[in-house]
């Protein structure tokens, strides 16, 4: 059974009765109305959404894709299994489908050549390298499609990342390839957060290879205070796409765009929205570590209920003139069954601003709640019995 706790949260820190009337920001309001067919904008830290907007439609993610493949790679590296000094064949399909013949955008790797891992990753970030994704894939799995099905398909459930699909490495047109502007920006700050290092191959401005310079793709870069990454993309299916972030005032936002017709739109676009972003918000705490955030019921304890809290300060970003309302409620499978242990995860804090989910993050237990007597655990089963039979013959009517 899923559980909710309903509030409303004020900015004097109060938590009231929930409502249903809030409402997000308009644009007389100083809300953003953007152009782009799907869109959303992040503050990194928090993952609080900024702004959305058919942020969940899967559309294909043409070389922002690479994204993906880049976090295999480094995933990879993190754990020892690969090294920066591998080196990786540019086999004939590597040069054929991603190489200088393929009229793409590629590093010129030559084929047959040896290439060290480290500069296949500059070849797939800063050239956007099809023949370097390829050349990657094919070393760590024998083959571009096994990677894709397996490897990446994989990672991407690990990471939470449900619904994007995978049919190469590289972002080529794809039946299979196919992800939501809101899983490209949850897959990006994962990134920024884990990898710092190898995340500042996104921020460089130009790579040379097999004597051929060439710029960093990403128009961010040069006309953005604070850019640093990540990855543009486009595909006729997909059309006009872009990945990017920022860091101004010690804030960092990440925004994705997608589907627009125009490359000089997509980057006014995602410029556009970035810097109404820092203008417009900044972060409020909405619950301070270990501090109550709700009960959730508990079957067969020595209590009823547990309390739930996070270790870390739970915030959002607001509009810094605004007068905006959040529903927050927590979300959890209950009840939870005794013994509950102080730390054990039990659910979620989701924080809708509107009908858009600003936040969300996992609430644990903040107590423990010891196994009840035999007769507390009948009375708590002979209730369950009672509430799953009205809760089946309300869902027949």
């Amino acid at each position: 059974m899923a559980a909710a706790v309903a509030a409303a949260v004020g900015w004097g820190g109060m938590v009231y009765a929930a409502n249903n009337s809030v409402q997000g920001a308009k644009k007389d309001d100083g809300g953003f109305d953007g152009d782009a067919p799907t869109a959303i904008l992040i503050e990194a830290t928090s993952g609080s959404v900024l702004f959305e907007k058919n942020a969940d439609e899967l559309r294909a993610p043409s070389s922002m894709m690479k994204l993906m493949t880049a976090e295999v790679v480094f995933n990879a590296i993190k754990n020892g299994d690969v090294k920066l000094n591998d080196e990786y064949r540019i086999s004939e399909n590597a040069w054929r489908k991603g190489g200088a013949p393929s009229g793409g955008s590629t590093m010129f790797a030559a084929i047959n050549s040896k290439v060290p891992v480290s500069d296949l990753l500059h070849g797939a970030i800063i050239q956007s390298g099809n023949d370097a994704c390829i050349a990657l894939a094919e070393g760590m799995a024998g083959n571009e499609r096994t990677f894709a099905a397996e490897m990446m398909t994989k990672r991407a459930r690990e990471l939470g990342l449900m619904r994007s699909t995978f049919g190469n490495s590289n972002g080529l047109p794809d039946p299979a390839n196919k992800m939501t502007v809101r899983e490209l920006a949850k897959l990006a700050r994962y990134v920024i957060q884990t990898y710092p290092e190898l995340y500042k191959l996104f921020g460089e401005r130009e790579f040379t290879w097999n004597k051929i310079r060439q710029q960093n793709r990403n128009p961010l870069l040069t006309s953005l205070e604070g850019a640093d990454g990540l990855k543009t993309g486009y595909t006729k299916e997909g059309g006009y796409g872009m990945v990017g972030s920022a860091v101004q005032n010690g804030m960092r936002l990440i925004v994705v765009v997608n589907g627009l017709e125009d490359p000089d739109d997509r980057a006014s676009e995602a410029k556009k929205m970035l810097e109404w972003g820092f203008r417009n918000f900044e972060a409020r705490t909405l619950f301070a570590a270990q501090q109550p955030v709700g009960y959730a019921r508990v079957f067969g304890g020595e209590s009823r209920s547990v309390k739930l809290a996070s270790p870390e300060p739970i915030k959002v970003m607001v509009p810094k003139n605004g007068s905006d309302k959040l529903i927050a409620r927590v979300v959890y499978s209950g009840p939870v069954r005794a013994p509950v242990e102080s730390g054990q995860k039990v659910g979620l804090v989701k924080v809708w601003r509107g009908a858009n989910i600003a936040v969300e993050a996992p609430v644990y237990a903040a107590e423990s709640i010891a196994q009840g007597s035999t007769m507390r655990r009948a009375i708590d089963g002979a209730s369950e019995l009672v509430i799953g039979m009205f809760r089946a013959g309300a869902e027949k009517l």
